[in-house]
Order: C-alpha cells, then sequence, then structure tokens
C-alpha cells in the first residue's frame, strides 16, 4: 500500500480543515493511535463533536477552547467506544448539556458466537461504561444548524462502528485510516463484518474520508480499494502458510510479519486470529480442538 502523507500536528491546536470543519489533536500518541485521536468540530456557532477522544483534561479544555465566542456543541457523535474514543463524551455532555450519539455500548453489534470462547479476550481498550444517550441505526439522519451527517453502520474494527457521511466527505473513525490498516481483534473485531462494510463504503459516492487518527485521506475509495486487496493478500498468505502443517495464529504471524516490529506482533496476530475464524465462516479452514487464542488450525 502506498505511503501515508506526513502527518504531525501539535496535540491541543485547533486547525480549520475545510470551511466548517476543525481538528483537534488528543495527546495520547501510541503504536495503536499514532499521533493520537483527531476530534472533528462540524459546523459553526451550533457544532456536533465527533469522537470526543480519552478523557484527558488538556483535551477537554482543548476543545472548549477550539469553540468560539457564542458557540454550542448540540451533539456528540462516537464512532466506536474504545478507550480512545469515547471516554470523554459522558463529561463533555455534562459540561455542555449535549446528547451523545452511537449505534450503542460496547456490546452492540458484537458476534455472539465469540463473546464466550475460552481465552480470546481482547486487543485493544474497551470503554466498558459507555452508554449513549440516543441509539443510531444504520442510515439515520442528524440533522444540525446548517449540516447534516448520515449515520452507518460499519461493523468490524468493533461491533459498535458507525461512520459519517457529510457532504462529499466522510468520517471514517478507525475503519478506513491512511497511517495503517485497522486493527480486526475477536471478539470485539469481526474481519467478515469488517470487509462487508468496506464494501459497504466502496458503493458510496463519498471521497474525502477524515479517519480518527493520521491524515485526511483524499481518494478515499482508492484506499478501500487497497484495504480489500491487502486482507484479500493476507488471508491467501495464511491458507498457504497451512499447507504442510497446522499452527496457531502466533506461529503464523512469525511466518507472515517477517518486516514487522517485534513489539507489533501481538497485535499482528489478532489480525490473524480474525482471518482464521473469518476462514472458518467460510469452511476454508477449522480448528483443530476447542476454539480459543491458542487454538491450532489446519486448512479443510
Amino acid at each position: 500500500m502506498p505511503a501515508p502523507p506526513p502527518f504531525d500536528p501539535t496535540p491541543g491546536i485547533v486547525e480549520t480543515l475545510r470551511p466548517g470543519l476543525r481538528r483537534v489533536l488528543a495527546p495520547n500518541p501510541s503504536p495503536m493511535t499514532f499521533r493520537g485521536t483527531n476530534t472533528y468540530v462540524l459546523g459553526q456557532g451550533t457544532v456536533a463533536i465527533i469522537d470526543p477522544g480519552p478523557d484527558m483534561p488538556a483535551h477537554r479544555q482543548a476543545l472548549l477552547a477550539a469553540l468560539g465566542p457564542g458557540e454550542r456543541v448540540s451533539h456528540i457523535l462516537v464512532t466506536h467506544s474504545h478507550l480512545d474514543h469515547s471516554p470523554l463524551a459522558r463529561p463533555l455532555s455534562d459540561l455542555t448539556g449535549a446528547p451523545v450519539l452511537a449505534f450503542g455500548d460496547s456490546a452492540a453489534g458484537r458476534r455472539a458466537d465469540l463473546a464466550d470462547i475460552p481465552g480470546l479476550g481482547g486487543g485493544e481498550g474497551i470503554d466498558a461504561g459507555f452508554v449513549p444517550d440516543i441509539l443510531l441505526g444504520d442510515g439515520d439522519v442528524i440533522d444540525g444548524a446548517g449540516w447534516q451527517v448520515t449515520a452507518l453502520h460499519t461493523p468490524g474494527h468493533m461491533g459498535n462502528h458507525m461512520c459519517f457521511a457529510w457532504e462529499d466527505a466522510m468520517f471514517t473513525g478507525d475503519h478506513v485510516m491512511g497511517w495503517a490498516s485497522s486493527m480486526v481483534s475477536p471478539p470485539d473485531g469481526d474481519l467478515g463484518a469488517f470487509m462487508r462494510s468496506l464494501q459497504k463504503l466502496a458503493a458510496r459516492s463519498e471521497n474525502a474520508y477524515f479517519p480518527a487518527h493520521g491524515a485526511p485521506v483524499a481518494n478515499g475509495p482508492e484506499r478501500v480499494a487497497d484495504l480489500l486487496a491487502h486482507r484479500k493478500n493476507r488471508e491467501a498468505q495464511i491458507v498457504a502458510a497451512l499447507a504442510d502443517a497446522p499452527a496457531t495464529a502466533e506461529a503464523l504471524t512469525e511466518r507472515i510479519y517477517i518486516d514487522t516490529p517485534r513489539a507489533l506482533l501481538p497485535a499482528a496476530t489478532r489480525n490473524v486470529l480474525a482471518h482464521l475464524i473469518d476462514l472458518k465462516d467460510k469452511e476454508a479452514v477449522e480448528a483443530v480442538g476447542p476454539l480459543g487464542a491458542d487454538t491450532a488450525w489446519a486448512r479443510t
């Protein structure tokens, strides 16, 4: 996949990306969040906050300072409830009186058959206490003062993940980013759903994507095509690696992700596990013994 554009804004500084859209970067950089979480301020006068981010006092103050004289927040939109996206939603709601809107709590949209697999755990921090004030369904339209967005349920990275379409643009959360492919970590992540959600975005007309991490994506459909091809190539690598003998997700990761820093291999292993579960759904592989994080897998 092509290298992403340079991206190194200063946390806490409000930047205007286009008329009616501002961005404030949260000070939470990490291997999973890149430079930090992008929080977007949509509209002028009466605005929406998209992905308020972590509950960090500095970020809370920066968001309030980003509002102009007389501006108020009317909506708080959350793409999904990982800890780098949703914890500030409730404190911000308490301060501004704006309701929190999302697909559902952290269990919403999750595959029931993965929830109780022994030892499966998870790969990213979940905001377990997240509860929106208003539940959004796929295709719901949110009207603001001079702006309108359409909510799209895009599970895969997480069961309650949503993207928000606005004019010719899309706020894509963690589903489509330019700096990296998304992590899909069972039981909250589901690769089959992730691929279907990518195809759903590919069928739409929005071109500019504003992700929750990294720089804006100028050509969203092209990036979606790259991500679909990347995942299909990874699937082929996994199937080929199982040609000789069964292997665990960890062992497959060691063989396939040869250029990945060792610190990132646990996250890569979660992605491989997601692929294996999807291949099981398609009856291309089977678990050797009870299904779990350390299960060996074989081709059918």
